[in-house]
């Protein structure tokens, strides 16, 4: 097991440089000059000379990619070329709205999507697995901002009309919590419940379909025993591999939902800097993304060896 997390470690090592070497390459192609994006339209010739000169970008690219990496691995993420600001302050103060509207909506999605996928696979063509194949069409047929936006005129324009203030977007956050939250969470995790039934429904198909389920039943095993002890552990490994993988990426791709909902997380953040040109944010909150990523893949990957026996970590 140590050998393996350590080779995992080492490995993520090896992406989040190739990455953050992707993202200086696209900083040094971009069409918009960075000087001007500091400066402004009405900046004059020498101004902009002065901001290339205290940013560095006259000297040579190697030397340029050089400091890059070092501030890097200072933990320096740079500072905002809007603001000033330092990037990993916004990014701190942002990600804990956006962590809670992915991880509450995964909670929601993995346990719906798991549910209903195992009801339909043990329940295959009857009225409930075709009830379920709807859903799964609908849920696949409805974009996140849809549902962002039918939820938000339902609960907070309608009932609103009739007295029942169900979300109100004027408050801070930490005011009413679970009320205003509650509604992103079901408008970004509709369409991954959709997706993760259709998954764990086909993978249990397949697991109720091998020799050692069976000869469980052969043994005179409960048929619920059969299904939650050893088939849906051995399902729920492309389910978690799956989950690993959204719950990482969803960090920086949130930008509908927070929107529609006025949440202040790292999605709008990226939202503001891709209008305004703001290259370090974007790259900061790239980076951050590519290590969720990886961590939930090796999370993951660990998880394998307790959700299937037959999995071995070396």
């Amino acid at each position: 097991m140590l050998r393996f997390v350590i080779r995992r470690l080492l490995y993520a090592i090896l992406v989040l440089w190739l990455v953050s070497t992707l993202v200086f390459v696209f900083l040094h192609v971009s069409p918009v000059p960075v000087e001007r994006v500091i400066g402004g339209p009405r900046a004059t010739t020498d101004t902009l000379n002065q901001i290339r000169q205290n940013l560095g970008l006259d000297d040579p690219v190697l030397v340029q990619y050089w400091d890059f990496l070092k501030r890097l691995l200072q933990g320096n993420l740079g500072d905002s070329y809007v603001n000033g600001t330092s990037v990993a302050s916004l990014i701190s103060d942002r990600l804990p709205t956006t962590m809670w509207l992915v991880f509450g909506a995964g909670v929601i999605w993995f346990i719906g999507g798991v549910a209903t996928g195992v009801l339909s696979a043990t329940h295959a063509r009857s009225f409930r697995d075709r009830f379920a194949t709807v859903f799964v069409l609908i849920g696949l047929s409805t974009p996140p901002f849809v549902m962002a936006l039918v939820l938000l005129y339902l609960f907070s324009t309608k009932l609103g009309e009739a007295g029942i203030h169900f979300f109100e977007a004027g408050p801070p956050l930490q005011e009413h919590f679970l009320q205003r939250m509650i509604l992103p969470w079901i408008a970004l995790a509709f369409l991954m419940v959709a997706t993760y039934t259709r998954l764990t429904r086909s993978s249990m198909l397949d697991v109720l379909g091998e020799d050692y389920i069976r000869t469980a039943r052969a043994k005179g095993l409960t048929e619920r025993r059969v299904v939650y002890r050893h088939g849906l552990r051995s399902a729920l490994t492309p389910v978690i591999t799956q989950f690993g993988i959204d719950l990482g990426a969803l960090i920086g791709s949130t930008i509908v939902t927070e929107k529609v909902f006025g949440l202040q997380g790292v999605g709008q953040l990226v939202y503001q800097s891709i209008a305004l040109g703001d290259t370090p944010v974007i790259i900061g909150v790239t980076l951050v993304v590519t290590a969720f990523v990886i961590v939930a893949n090796l999370i993951v990957d660990i998880a394998y060896s307790f959700l299937d026996p037959r999995v071995r970590l070396a």
